[in-house]
C-alpha cells in the first residue's frame, strides 16, 4: 500500500504540470495494434490524433484480430471501441474453449501535461474499461520528442500492461472474465502488478514510420491457451502512411508472430472535398441614392404580384422553395423551404440577397421565416442597408445587426404562395443495414432498393411512407437470444427478415404544429417503423434563442407481422406481453464548444422503467460523434450480454465529401446485438433535430456561410 501513495502522488504532481511550462500539442496519425493513437506496437504513449480524427483500425496476428473505431474527442481526450476476435481461448476453469471469441472493449485516454521544451507530454488511459477485462489495464505513459524525427515513450501500467516484469503492487485485483460485460471495473483499476514500459519510434520519412517496444503484457491468458507463444518482450514495427486516409503496418510480436494492421482516418474537420463548388450566388444590389423615399411603385396594384412570382423565380435558382409572401412600403416577410443547404445561414444569406434585387427600393425592413415540416420554426430580421453596408465585411458583423425571433412573435404568417401545397417528394436508392457482434458472426448486413416518399397535403399535414426490396443478405440468421424475462420487443429482428417479398418500411400520417410561442408538436398514426404501427405525440419547448429543450412523447403501439406488410401480430411474445403504452420526457442542452448532450427518462417499449444519456461532440460542418447508455430496472443478468443498452452514433454529412451543398447525412449506429431491454420506438421526425437546426445558437455556428 505504501507504493499506492506514491503513485497517487505522482499522479497529483503530473496533473498539475500543465499551469506551468509552454504546452506544446504532440499529435500523431498512426495508430498501434490496439487501434488507439500512437507510434509504437502494442505499448501505448502520450501521443494524440488530430482533433476531430476518427479511425478504424483492423489488426491480425496468427491469434486474433482486433477491429478499433477510434474518435479525437478533444486536444486531450480520445476514445476507442473495440471488437476482438481471438481464436481457441478458454474462458474459464470447467469451460469449454471457443473455436473464435469475440470480444468487445472500449478505453478512453487523458493528456494529462502538454509537451513543453523540457516536459514531456503525459497521458493517464483505462483499457477495456467496461468490458469483460480480457484486455483490461490502465496506464500513466509520457512521451518527448527528440529533435523533429524522435520519439522517446516510458510509462507504468497495471493489469494486462503490468502482467510483465512487475516491480511493485497496489493491491488485490480480480483476473476472472466479467461474464456478460458491460459493467465499468472500477474495483481493477489501477490495482495489482505494476510493471514498466518503453518505446521508441522514429519518422525515417515523412511516410515511413520504424519502431521499437519493451513490452509489459505478458499475454498470460493467450499463452496459457496456446493461442501464442512469448519468447521475449521486444517487439518491432514498421507504418507506412499511403495517404492521409490509409496507413500499413507490419511488426513483429515478442519473438513469435508476425501481425499486420491496416488503418482508415477521416477528419471532421477537413472535409475530402474542399466546399465552394456550388455556384456563386449574385452579390447584394445596392440601392441609388434616394431611391427608397419612392413610394410611386405602391399604386400599382399588380405590382406586389410581380415581386412574389420575380422572388420566387429567384429563389428557384439557388436551390430554395417561396413558401409564403407579403409585401408592404417599407417591410418583406418572406417564408422559405429549404431543401438544399445543410447549413442554414447560407440559405438565409442567399434569401436576402434575392430579396435586396428583387423588392422595391422602399422595402427596408426583411424578414426571413424558414419552414420545416410544415411549420414556422424561425425568423431573422435585417435592416436592408446594413446587408448593404456588411456585405464584404466579416460574417459575424451582419449577425450582430440580425434579429432571431420565433414566428409567432411576428403575428400572423405571410399568405402562402399558391403552389405550396400539395405536393409529391421521392426519392430511390440503395439501402444497408447491418447489425454487429452476432455470437456466431460478427457482422451482418441486408442491402437493396429503397423507394421513399412524401406528400404534403396542406400546412403541417403529411402522408409519407417507405418501401423496400431486400436484394441479398442474412441478418435471417442472427442469433435468437435465449428468454431473458422480458417480452421480445426488439432481440426477435431476424424473424423481421426473412422475407424476400417488399416491405413497407413505414407508412404514416403525420401533422406537425405551433400550438404556442415556443412550443412544437407532432402527432403521427400508422405503420410506425419496421416492427410496430400505432400512434405517436410529441411536443417540444425550445425558444429560438436557447441552448435548451424540453420535450415529452407518448406512444401507442402494436407488434406489425413479421411480413411487415399491413397485419399487425399478438402482443404475447411467449416471455411477456408487449405493453400498449411507452413514452419519455426529454432534455437537451448546447454546453458549447461542440458538445451536446441528451437526456431521455422515462418507459421503454418491454415496459422497463429507466434513463438514456447521451452526449456528442459536434462539428460546424455537419459532422457528430457521439455515445449513449441506457439504464433501466433491468438486472444486467436480465438484460443479458453488454448487460445495459449502448452504443455509437455517427453523423457524416454528404457535402463533407462532395463539396456540394445537400441536407443529405449518413447516420450510423453502432450497438451490441439488439436486445429488449431499453429499446425506443423508433419513430420519424422527431421534432428536436428539425427545430434546432433554424435557431439562433445552431446557425451561429455556420454563420461564415452567410455570404457563401
Amino acid at each position: 500500500m505504501i507504493f499506492r501513495s506514491k503513485t497517487m502522488a505522482v499522479v497529483a504532481v503530473l496533473a498539475a504540470w500543465p499551469m506551468v511550462g509552454a504546452a506544446e500539442n504532440q499529435t500523431t496519425t498512426e495508430t498501434n495494434s490496439y487501434g488507439t493513437p500512437g507510434g509504437l506496437i502494442d505499448m501505448p504513449t502520450a501521443e494524440m490524433a488530430p482533433l476531430g480524427q476518427l479511425s478504424t483500425t483492423i489488426d491480425h496476428y496468427d491469434g486474433a484480430t482486433k477491429t478499433t473505431l477510434s474518435f479525437q474527442v478533444t486536444k486531450r481526450l480520445s476514445a476507442s471501441f473495440r471488437y476482438s476476435s481471438i481464436y481457441g481461448l478458454v474462458p474459464g476453469p470447467g469451460r469449454p474453449p471457443y473455436s473464435t471469441y469475440y470480444d468487445r472493449s472500449f478505453d478512453l485516454s487523458y493528456r494529462l501535461v502538454n509537451e513543453g521544451q523540457y516536459m514531456p507530454a503525459v497521458n493517464i488511459g483505462l483499457q477495456d474499461l467496461v468490458g469483460t477485462g480480457l484486455f483490461g489495464g490502465e496506464y500513466i505513459v509520457a512521451t518527448k520528442s527528440v529533435g523533429e524525427r524522435l520519439r522517446v515513450t516510458a510509462g507504468v501500467g497495471w493489469g494486462r500492461l503490468g502482467s510483465y516484469g512487475a516491480f511493485g503492487n497496489t493491491g488485490t485485483r480480480p483476473t476472472s472474465l466479467l461474464g456478460e460485460g458491460g459493467v465499468p471495473t472500477y474495483d481493477r483499476w489501477f490495482r495489482g502488478d505494476v510493471a514498466g514500459f518503453a518505446g521508441l519510434s522514429y519518422q525515417l520519412t515523412d511516410r515511413m514510420n520504424v519502431s521499437v517496444e519493451y513490452s509489459s503484457d505478458g499475454y498470460d491468458r493467450e499463452v496459457l491457451d496456446g493461442i501464442t507463444r512469448r519468447e521475449t518482450p521486444w517487439n518491432f514495427g514498421v507504418d507506412y502512411r499511403v495517404s492521409d486516409a490509409l496507413s500499413l503496418g507490419v511488426y513483429s510480436l515478442h519473438g513469435s508472430e508476425i501481425g499486420f494492421n491496416v488503418t482508415l482516418a477521416l477528419n471532421a474537420r477537413k472535409p475530402a472535398v474542399n466546399g465552394g463548388a456550388e455556384t456563386a450566388p449574385l452579390p447584394v444590389a445596392r440601392r441609388d441614392p434616394g431611391a427608397a423615399a419612392d413610394l410611386g411603385w405602391t399604386r400599382d396594384p399588380q405590382r406586389p404580384a410581380t415581386v412574389r412570382a420575380s422572388v420566387a423565380r429567384s429563389l428557384e435558382t439557388e436551390g430554395l422553395r417561396l413558401h409564403g409572401f407579403d409585401l408592404s412600403a417599407t417591410q418583406a416577410h418572406v417564408t422559405i423551404r429549404n431543401p438544399r443547404y445543410d447549413m442554414r445561414a447560407q440559405a438565409v444569406g442567399r434569401t436576402a440577397r434575392v430579396l435586396t434585387r428583387t423588392l422595391p427600393a422602399s422595402v427596408e425592413v426583411l424578414t426571413i421565416t424558414q419552414v420545416e415540416k410544415g411549420m414556422p420554426v424561425s425568423s431573422v430580421t435585417f435592416r436592408r442597408r446594413d446587408l448593404e453596408r456588411l456585405e464584404n465585411a466579416p460574417a459575424e458583423d451582419i449577425l450582430a445587426a440580425a434579429r432571431f425571433s420565433d414566428p409567432l412573435a411576428m403575428g400572423p404568417q405571410p399568405a402562402l404562395v399558391d403552389d405550396a401545397f400539395p405536393r409529391f417528394d421521392w426519392t430511390v436508392g440503395p439501402f444497408l443495414n447491418f447489425s454487429v457482434f452476432d455470437p456466431d458472426n460478427p457482422v451482418r448486413a441486408n442491402g437493396g432498393i429503397r423507394v421513399e416518399g412524401d406528400y404534403h397535403i396542406a400546412g403541417g399535414f403529411r402522408a409519407s411512407g417507405s418501401v423496400s426490396y431486400k436484394l441479398f443478405g442474412d441478418l435471417d440468421k442472427v442469433s435468437l437470444p435465449g428468454p431473458s424475462g422480458l417480452p421480445r420487443v426488439r432481440s426477435n429482428v431476424a424473424l423481421y427478415s426473412r422475407t424476400d417479398d417488399p416491405t413497407i418500411d413505414y407508412l404514416t400520417l403525420a401533422h406537425f404544429g405551433r400550438p404556442a410561442k415556443d412550443i412544437y408538436s407532432r402527432f403521427t398514426v400508422g405503420y410506425l417503423e419496421k416492427m410496430y404501427a400505432g400512434a405517436s405525440a410529441e411536443v417540444l419547448w425550445k425558444p429560438v434563442d436557447s441552448r435548451l429543450a424540453l420535450g415529452a412523447e407518448v406512444n401507442y403501439v402494436t407488434p406489425r407481422d413479421y411480413d411487415q406488410l399491413f397485419d399487425t401480430r399478438t402482443r404475447n411474445t411467449g416471455t411477456g406481453s408487449i405493453p400498449e403504452f411507452n413514452g419519455h420526457v426529454s432534455a437537451y442542452y448546447d454546453f458549447g464548444r461542440g458538445f451536446h448532450g441528451r437526456v431521455d427518462a422515462g418507459r421503454y417499449l418491454a415496459g422497463d422503467w429507466g434513463a438514456t444519456l447521451a452526449l456528442g461532440r459536434e462539428f460546424a460542418n455537419g459532422w457528430r460523434v457521439g455515445a449513449y447508455a441506457t439504464k433501466t430496472n433491468v438486472s444486467s443478468a436480465t438484460f443479458g450480454e453488454g448487460s445495459f443498452d449502448k452504443g455509437i452514433r455517427i453523423t457524416i454529412p454528404l457535402s463533407w465529401g462532395t463539396g456540394q451543398p445537400t441536407r443529405t447525412k449518413s447516420n450510423t449506429v453502432i450497438r451490441s446485438l439488439s436486445r429488449d431491454g431499453g429499446a425506443r420506438l423508433r419513430v420519424n421526425d422527431r421534432l428536436y433535430e428539425a427545430v434546432r437546426s433554424t435557431h439562433e445558437p445552431e446557425m451561429a455556428k455556420t454563420w461564415g456561410k452567410f455570404w457563401r
